[in-house]
């Protein structure tokens, strides 16, 4: 592999890892999103479970969909999560093997 193509196979990895890094903040939201969302309907529907007087089945309903659709939100984004960050290890192996392979020269500081 010429010096050039190694190093636009080098800039191509640093863009793929600042990409998955991106996946990663972004799942990361998510997830604590879904986290308070759960939380919010457990609250919920412990306060329609104990005093049904006062909330009706909407809320009921409500709460019970926030609970499972954030356990699929939450899930959802870890397994993304993980595949992002076992993926991000491996472009920056691949970068670091490359930016091994090349011919560095050094800059005096004069």
């Amino acid at each position: 592999m010429s010096e050039a193509e190694l190093h636009d196979r080098i800039e191509e990895l640093e863009a793929r890892i600042e990409d998955l890094a991106d996946l990663a903040a972004r799942c990361r939201r998510v997830i604590a999103f879904a986290k308070v969302v759960m939380a919010a309907g457990a609250v919920l529907l412990a306060a329609a479970v104990l005093d049904p007087a006062r909330f009706g089945p909407t809320a009921l309903i409500g709460a019970i969909a926030a609970v499972l659709g954030g356990i699929v939100v939450f899930g959802s984004n870890r397994s993304t999560l993980e595949r992002a960050n076992a993926d991000l290890q491996s472009a920056e192996a691949a970068r670091a093997e490359m930016i091994g392979r090349t011919a560095l020269r050094v800059v005096s500081a004069s």
